[in-house]
Formats: structure tokens, C-alpha cells, sequence
């Protein structure tokens, strides 16, 4: 599978490479990582054809952006996509010090507050610090982020930001559209039911979805997917890894979905591996192509903090996959018959 075709995004006029960059990474997800590796993730990245880069605010507090913004902002801006994200705005905190000793979400992020905003003014705030802090006069899509219980906590708050969102906030973005300031409006989701109760409210031309759509579960093929396919939405997928246990198989300290896995979760997984190796395919390979085979999906953006992560993902799209390993898993129980595959 070709890394770099475009694909167009749902109903927009914007073209997405199946192959991107997640840039959560290098907000230190999980490793801490200096602005030179960052440098060197993006350089490797670049030279072998990376030119899709989705980040956002609320990765490292604003690290992110600044460092793919660092490297983005040398480079001639129709050569590449970029994406990010509103829903936080970030201000100094009250109290420096108090926060600097405080437990935070991003170790070692920058050192700012956020509040939750889907105003009119919030959206703008958002969209035009993300700027300062990138560098760039523009971007190619903006995407609604964490507007979701896991994140607000209380189902009184995703309700009352949900209705600032469509009285307020997405006129901002309908406005940024209409002026040609971005190319495609989009909201990220990690969970199931969120796709169904954001298309009651507002149009959107895609989602970012993280986990309901991998080799290892499909739940997003009951009602997500076939009402994006019939409102003309798209679909970039992210989490493609399950957290990754997709790509490194079931090893000491694999995730799944970012905990440890289950005992059925680790069988089933094991099973897709056992397939995988009887057709001489690595499973990170599966993984990463399989969302593609969706006719809504446009792409697909897994992470990376060293340059050989990227240059591997690289060669797991290229490397071929023989339709019978789709109809073996199908066959095994292990991937849904309904699954879009060759």
C-alpha cells in the first residue's frame, strides 16, 4: 500500500496522504523527549515522505505545537497538511510555582493552565494561539477536542459545552471555512456513542477516531461508520495501535486501549499475531492497513519519538498483504465478517 496517496476527506475538498503523523508524541506521552529528537523524528519523517501532521494544544500543553511547528514552519507550506485542535485555551497559571510542583497530565509540558471553551470567542482563542505557538499563518483543518465525559467529567458539562459548541463555537469554524482560513471542520473521539450525538447537532466533514476502529475491535461498524458513510463524513484514524500492543505484539508491558490487557484481550490478540506470521505479514503492518480498506477513511496517523519509528511504520504500509489473510482472520473469529477488506 502506497503511504503517500491522497485520499479526499469526507465531503471536504481536502486531500489527506493514507499515511500521517500523530503528534501527541512530542507533547511526551508517555517518554520524555528532547526538541533535538523531536527534530530528528520530523527530519527522518520528512526526508521519507511524510507530509501529513495532525497535533494539539492540549499535547505537552503546547510543546507539541511548537515543535513540529519549529520544523513545519521551514519547510514551503503547500508541501505539507496540518491539523490541530480547539476546545482548551491556555493561560499563565496564578500560581507559577504552586503549578510547577504540582502532578500534571504531560511531564515536563509547558508550564500553562487550560480551561474548557466551545464559545464563539473560545474557538477563535484556540485557533489563533495554536498559530503563535506553530508558527504558521494557517492550517488545514481544525478539529473539536475532548468534548466528551471521560475528559469534562459530568454529563452536565459535556451537555452545556455541547450546546455552546453548536450556538457558538461552530460558527466560529463554519466562518474560518467560508474565509478559506482552513479546509475541513472535525471533531476527535475515543469512545463509542460520541459520532452519533455530535451529527444530531452540527455537520462536520470528518472525525479523528482513536481506538473503536482497529484490527483487534470494530465496534464503530454497528452505527458510527454507516452514518458517516451516509452523511458523506470521513475518517482519519488514530490509535491505530490499540496503544501498542498491535505493533509490538503481546510482549512484558504492552498496552491495549492504554491499559494492560486482559487475559482475553492478550488471547485474541495472540491469535491475530498466529495469522499474521502463517502469511508472513508483521502484525504492525495489519494493523496500520487494515482501516484503510474502509471506503471512509482517508488516513491514518500513528505516532513515533525516535526517527525509526517513523521509517518502520513507512515500511509496514509498503509491505504487501495477501487477500487470504484477511479471510483467515474472518474465518478465525477474529476480525468481524463485516469488516471492509479486499
Amino acid at each position: 500500500m502506497d503511504p503517500f496517496a491522497l485520499r479526499k476527506l469526507g465531503r471536504s475538498d481536502l486531500q489527506l496522504p493514507q499515511l500521517g503523523f500523530g503528534g501527541a508524541p512530542f507533547g511526551n506521552l508517555f517518554t520524555i523527549i528532547s526538541d533535538d529528537e523531536a527534530e530528528a523524528t520530523l527530519q527522518a519523517g520528512w526526508d521519507a515522505g511524510v507530509r501529513f501532521f495532525d497535533t494539539s494544544p492540549w499535547y505537552g500543553r503546547g510543546l507539541s505545537e511548537h515543535r513540529i511547528g519549529r520544523f513545519l514552519r521551514r519547510q514551503k507550506r503547500e508541501a505539507f497538511r496540518i491539523t490541530t485542535k480547539v476546545g482548551r485555551v491556555f493561560t499563565a497559571p496564578a500560581d507559577p510555582v504552586a503549578f510547577a510542583n504540582s502532578q500534571r497530565d504531560w511531564p515536563n509540558g509547558l508550564h500553562f493552565e487550560h480551561r474548557y471553551d466551545y464559545s464563539y470567542e473560545g474557538i477563535l482563542r484556540s485557533y489563533e494561539d495554536s498559530l503563535q505557538r506553530l508558527g504558521l499563518n494557517r492550517v488545514d483543518a481544525l478539529l473539536i477536542h475532548d468534548l466528551d465525559l471521560a475528559n469534562l467529567g459530568s454529563e452536565a458539562l459535556v451537555s452545556a459545552h455541547l450546546a455552546e459548541l453548536a450556538t457558538g463555537g461552530m460558527r466560529a469554524l463554519e466562518e474560518l471555512k467560508a474565509a478559506g482560513q482552513i479546509g475541513a471542520i472535525g471533531a476527535g473521539v475515543n469512545r463509542i456513542g460520541t459520532i452519533p450525538r455530535f451529527l444530531e447537532l452540527i455537520d462536520l466533514d470528518f472525525f479523528l477516531v482513536a481506538l473503536p476502529y482497529t484490527l483487534a475491535e470494530q465496534p464503530v461498524l454497528d452505527l458510527e461508520f454507516p452514518l458517516c458513510e451516509k452523511r458523506g463524513v470521513g475518517i482519519v484514524i488514530g490509535g491505530v495501535f490499540a496503544s501498542g500492543i498491535l505493533a509490538t505484539g503481546v510482549v512484558p508491558g504492552a498496552t491495549y486501549n492504554y491499559h494492560a490487557p486482559t487475559p482475553e484481550e492478550a488471547e485474541h490478540v495472540r491469535g491475530i499475531e498466529a495469522v499474521c506470521a502463517r502469511h508472513g505479514v508483521p502484525l504492525a503492518s495489519a494493523a496500520l492497513q487494515f482501516p484503510l480498506h474502509h471506503p471512509i477513511v482517508a488516513s491514518v496517523i500513528p505516532g513515533g519519538f525516535r526517527p525509526e519509528h517513523v521509517t518502520r511504520n513507512i515500511a509496514s504500509m509498503q509491505h504487501p498483504i495477501p487477500d487470504a489473510l484477511w479471510t483467515e482472520l474472518k474465518h478465525e473469529g477474529l476480525l468481524r465478517a463485516d469488516a471492509p477488506t479486499p
